[in-house]
């Protein structure tokens, strides 16, 4: 599922699997406008996911009578901090981009796929403090939820991951010319869809969780 979603985030960043062609060939407007769809299918096929995903919860909070809240390991509010510090800092490297100035550019956007690795390992201690405590998918509904909900982001996280990875690595190797900027672009727009997604389920988790 990793892998499928990294191939759809390169996919709809105008990244063929092949690399031989960043931009895919063709016109680059109507490349741009491609990917730009494509990638506000995929943030569309996401949010109606994760908003199923609530539904969910909300319906199975209501009816059941052995709801236990799950307490949230501290370190989720760092990784909330991290992701937060990520998504800036890919920001600031378009910036940097967009006015010439390719080696801010490459730091900024090696920090900001750093933290967002730094991000999944953290996930991983929040389930292991968990996991320590007693707390597992099965011990209760509210457990149960915060596995899944968690878990899903992750996934989706990782193949952002893989995407900022590859362009990194393009821009580091000096293949990331002026016109080949449409991988930046989507891949920065659906790293900030993650953030806000992961705040809205910390938000969930922490007042109905």
């Amino acid at each position: 599922m990793a892998r499928s979603l990294t191939h759809d985030v390169l996919k709809g960043a105008g990244i063929p699997p092949t690399g031989d062609n960043w931009e895919g060939g063709g016109q680059p407007g109507a490349n741009r406008r491609a990917s730009l769809t494509g990638i506000m299918v995929l943030l569309s096929a996401t949010t109606m996911v994760f908003a199923a995903f609530t539904s969910a919860f909300m319906v199975r909070r209501g009816l059941s009578n052995d709801w236990a809240a799950t307490p949230l390991p501290r370190v989720l509010w760092l990784n909330t901090v991290v992701l937060v510090a990520s998504s800036a800092a890919l920001e600031f490297a378009r910036r940097a981009l967009r006015t010439g100035r390719r080696e801010w550019f490459n730091r900024l956007w090696t920090a900001g796929a750093a933290l967002g690795i730094l991000f999944l390992l953290g996930q991983g201690w929040a389930w292991r403090q968990l996991n320590d405590a007693g707390v597992f998918i099965a011990s209760n509904p509210s457990s149960s939820f915060f596995y899944l909900l968690t878990a899903a982001h992750a996934i989706h996280v990782l193949g952002g991951v893989a995407a900022l990875v590859y362009v990194d690595v393009q821009a580091l190797t000096l293949q990331l010319g002026p016109g080949k900027r449409t991988a930046v672009d989507v891949t920065a727009i659906f790293w900030h869809f993650m953030d806000g997604l992961w705040i809205y389920l910390m938000i969930l988790l922490s007042v109905w969780g």
